[in-house]
């Protein structure tokens, strides 16, 4: 999945597939991870929002099923 560049402290680059509705997360840490069953205006919100970190910590994280994607690999 491509993935967009953040200016955050908490999230390197998020990327977004509407036709199964995942949003794909990479922290600064190098982790990345998979959000399942996400609407579309979550990421519309989450690439406006002032603190990307904040808005991922309130709306998303414990919100959606997550994958864990192993570094340099996929599920």
């Amino acid at each position: 999945m491509e993935r967009d560049g953040f200016a955050s402290s908490v999230i390197a680059s998020a990327g977004y597939d509407a036709d199964v509705q995942t949003l794909e997360v990479e922290f600064v840490s190098g982790e990345v991870y998979r959000y399942l069953l996400v609407p579309r205006r979550v990421w519309r919100e989450l690439r406006a929002a002032d603190s990307a970190g904040a808005y991922f910590s309130a709306e998303i994280r414990g919100r959606y099923p997550e994958e864990w994607m192993p570094r340099g690999g996929t599920v």
